[in-house]
């Protein structure tokens, strides 16, 4: 599998005295929240430009131009979003979830409960807020299973798998392009649902997570 799509410019041949200077933007704003950009570490291929197309505010698209090992150069186009928290709640051997309908899509979807991680916020805080702003449930206890980085052949984009327990009825307070249904799954029966088409990896990959880490038991 490739690591990202093959985009116009062609392929070139870098010129050896190819000096120009590349902003990586890791100093800059990334939203209108006002958060940097996601960039984890050093580039290991000398990246000779960076330049950011579409800014609608929520995410950020561009490409970095880059010199690849054979001394081509080409442009590696990527999306930027900021991190997401997806939830596995379980309470009472069940698993909630949540269904919803995604115009991206064209489908209706059956999902754990997910959101944006707010500036300043812990992927376990964002995560008990998602969870009780979608379900009308807040829990008493909240654990990290694993942070990823998703789809790293175009995103910039990570998510936090949370595990809450312990949950107790509040008042929904759902955004306006909010329009959920909470469901409960028996926690023996959620991983067979979650696989039944049409699904989403967000969904499998939480569950399989706290299969995994015993604590969908």
């Amino acid at each position: 599998m490739s690591d990202g799509p093959a985009e116009d410019p062609p392929e070139t041949d870098a010129p050896a005295n190819d000096d120009r200077a590349a902003s990586d933007l890791r100093d800059l704003p990334a939203f209108s929240d006002g958060r940097l950009h996601s960039l984890p570490g050093e580039p290991e291929w000398p990246v000779r430009e960076v330049a950011v197309e579409y800014d609608p505010g929520w995410f950020v698209g561009g490409y970095d131009r880059v010199e690849q090992p054979d001394g081509t150069e080409k442009n590696y186009y990527w999306a930027e979003l900021p991190p997401a928290t997806v939830v596995v709640a379980v309470a009472d051997d069940l698993v909630l979830f949540v269904e919803q309908y995604r115009p991206t899509v064209r489908n209706t979807q059956l999902e754990l409960p997910a959101g944006i991680v707010e500036p300043g916020e812990s992927y376990t805080a964002a995560g008990a807020r998602e969870l009780a702003e979608e379900t009308g449930f807040s829990p008493s206890s909240t654990t990290l299973l694993q942070e990823v980085w998703c789809s790293t052949g175009v995103l910039r984009h990570k998510r936090g798998y949370v595990f809450a327990e312990g949950l107790e009825p509040v008042d929904v307070d759902a955004d306006s392009n909010e329009f959920l249904v909470p469901r409960t799954v028996p926690i023996d029966e959620a991983l067979a649902l979650a696989r039944e088409t049409p699904t989403n990896d967000a969904t499998l990959e939480g569950l399989l997570l706290a299969e995994r880490d015993g604590v969908l038991e």
